[in-house]
């Protein structure tokens, strides 16, 4: 393999590792941040009223996996301070394969505030409207795939694959959330976002069978029931027997303005969504919340391609030794990889609408309030794709030193992880209010050694939450008791 095709590879396995998703941070719940809403819409902000300018207001990635983090592909060598990847020789395939389960998920998600607005309404209400650009998606690995391109086929001669859990999701969308949060009594107060989405692009796998069989003479056989539902401009060409020759961004939609805003806008790709929330006094120092948000589904109905595979096929195995043993390169087993998945499809003539459900997530927490400035959280959240269930149990101490500064640190059982730290700080400058929030910080650092130096990567690492911004923030509501139900967010901090 040359030099460029092995750290390309490196890299895009450092992007799947690091895992960068939209998945709101659990360091923002106990946060004095007009962004607390998005993690609990009965959660409001000291400010009487805020702005969030496009783009600067908000950026928040977020990556995950189930099944691997950086110390499984980069090593540390033997009496050194170096590290080895995964394509070096002493590179150990079979611990590395104990640690693959049946099912392996990749969680890739992204959001960007496009425009925030929050405001006091009377004395106990608060309104509240969001736009928001996001990115999510979620493929799910079968275990046996792994082994298959690490190991090669020798050991599942005669037999069949079960790859029926394989499956995929990439969608992009906007979201329009407008909301309010209002006391019920004076321990109780509730808050609703309604949400209408307008879907930009998607690819959705709907994989009803599949199977893959080693024959004795090491070709595969697949047997296939699944459909590729996309809807994005794209231009697919197939041939008489209506398989595809090739798949080509479709341009032509951009040539005139209309058909831009068609793409841009989504209004032909609707769904709804809603989040609900709950905030309640339990005493003067303990206050428990309750949210289920990204309540919701898109039904796609604009540029949509339906590409089925319902049949039985064979081709010449593919797997990675290749590559290791320089058989091929990198490109050339990606184009055997493309050209045997391209055989297998059949391009529908129909163009069949097809919807998809949006993650949901649940939030259980609690805050109790040792001091004015001083308080000690805990908050579980679970969180919903598909058949798939992500829980995380978050401890954190919250420090909330006047209307300049808050903080707050945090740890975090998560991913299969128990070495999780978060931090999150929101300085105040005038109307200006800038902050930072991390999950799930790597503490453990290992070193790769080039010709340049050395790079840092971390040990330990399979998860990253990541959101920063500025918000313009104007007033400072101060508890008091005619408005109780507000202390339970100030006295998150």
């Amino acid at each position: 393999m040359n030099g460029k095709a092995k750290y390309t590879l490196i890299i895009l396995l450092a992007i799947i590792i690091a895992d960068v998703s939209a998945q709101n941070s659990q360091v923002l719940y106990y946060m004095n941040l007009p962004q607390n809403h998005f993690v609990n819409p009965a959660l409001r902000p000291s400010n009487s009223l805020y702005i969030g300018l496009p783009v600067v207001s908000g950026i928040n990635l977020n990556v995950n996996n189930n099944f691997v983090n950086f110390s499984d592909i980069f090593m540390k060598g033997q009496g050194s301070d170096s590290v080895f990847t995964f394509l070096h020789p002493d590179f150990n395939i079979e611990d590395f394969l104990a640690k693959i389960k049946d099912k392996n998920s990749l969680e890739p998600q992204m959001s960007i505030q496009l425009f925030g607005l929050g405001f006091s309404v009377g004395k106990n209400s608060y309104v509240f409207l969001d736009i928001n650009e996001r990115m999510e998606g979620n493929i799910v690995f079968p275990g046996d795939l792994f082994e298959l391109a690490l190991k090669g086929n020798e050991g599942f001669k005669g037999s069949k694959v079960d790859l029926s859990s394989f499956r995929g999701d990439l969608k992009y969308y906007r979201e329009i959330g407008l909301g309010f949060s209002k006391n019920i009594t004076n321990k109780l107060r509730i808050g609703v976002k309604g949400k209408l989405l307008f879907g930009i692009a998607a690819f959705s796998i709907d994989n009803r069978a599949l199977a893959l069989s080693i024959n004795n003479d090491y070709t595969h056989t697949l047997d296939a029931d699944l459909i590729v539902n996309i809807s994005a401009p794209v231009s697919v060409t197939k041939d008489a027997a209506q398989k595809i020759e090739s798949i080509e961004f479709d341009d032509s939609r951009f040539k005139t303005v209309s058909g831009t805003a068609d793409f841009i806008l989504g209004k032909k790709n609707m769904g709804l969504g809603l989040d609900i929330g709950a905030t309640y006094d339990f005493s003067d120092k303990i206050v428990f919340s309750a949210a289920i948000t990204d309540l919701g589904f898109i039904k796609w109905k604009n540029d949509v391609t339906n590409l089925q595979a319902k049949s039985q096929f064979e081709f010449s195995g593919l797997n990675i030794t290749d590559v290791l043993d320089g058989t091929k390169t990198i490109d050339e087993l990606g184009q055997d990889m493309v050209d045997s998945l391209t055989n297998s499809f059949n391009v529908s003539d129909s163009k069949d609408p097809f919807t998809t459900w949006i993650p949901f997530g649940i939030s259980l927490g609690g805050s109790y309030k040792l001091s004015e400035k001083f308080s000690l959280g805990v908050l579980s959240y679970s969180r919903f794709i598909g058949k798939q269930l992500r829980e995380s149990l978050t401890f954190s101490a919250n420090v909330n030193l006047g209307n300049s500064l808050s903080t707050s640190l945090s740890y975090t059982a998560a991913n299969h992880r128990f070495d999780n730290l978060g931090a999150g700080v929101s300085l105040r400058a005038g109307v200006f209010q800038f902050y930072m929030l991390a999950d799930r910080i790597p503490v453990s650092w290992n070193q790769i050694k080039t010709d340049n130096g050395t790079i840092p990567i971390p040990a330990n690492w399979n998860t990253i939450n990541l959101r920063l911004g500025m918000n313009l923030a104007f007033g400072n509501k101060v508890s008091k008791k005619a408005d109780k139900p507000m202390v339970a967010c100030d006295q998150i901090f």
